[in-house]
């Protein structure tokens, strides 16, 4: 198909553009963010994902980390080799990542300290008459009562 005439325009260099954020930015955008920081800190852009998590002590595929014997076949029989040991060379990555699991989990399922006081004061004055103090919490949470109520 024919273009319309007039429209074909030969492409200028733009001299006001900075060369060298354009790059870092395409580069950004092309490798996605790594969510763990201290993975992230210790990734070496150079070096392929596999390369980078054997440095870390970590697997890239945990299948082939820790293999399954077969077990048709006898150890006596077969002498097992091991294959030799990846080195690590960034050990304090997995240090860290043991120590951030081993800290204990918030809770973050409680409710907030007013609205317990608020309850508690409820109960304290009304008891067990849940329609009377439920009125007033209802209006606390941003809840009207039903109107037959």
């Amino acid at each position: 198909m024919p273009k319309a005439k007039g429209k074909t325009r030969r492409q200028k260099f733009g001299y006001n553009v900075n060369r060298k954020r354009l790059n870092r930015n395409a580069r950004r955008k092309a490798a996605p963010r790594i969510e763990c920081s201290h993975i992230r800190h210790a990734w070496d852009h150079a070096k392929s994902v596999r390369q980078n998590l054997a440095e870390m002590g970590l697997a890239m595929d945990p299948n082939k980390a820790v293999p399954l014997r077969k077990r048709k076949v006898k150890a006596m029989d077969i002498d097992v080799q091991e294959r030799p040991k990846e080195l690590v060379r960034k050990p304090y990555v997995l240090n860290d990542l043991e120590a951030e699991a081993s800290l204990p989990e918030k809770k973050g399922n409680t409710l907030s300290r007013d609205l317990i006081d608020y309850v508690r004061y409820m109960v304290e004055n009304h008891g067990e008459d849940y329609k009377v103090s439920g009125l007033g919490l209802a209006g606390r949470l941003g809840r009207h009562p039903p109107f037959g109520v």
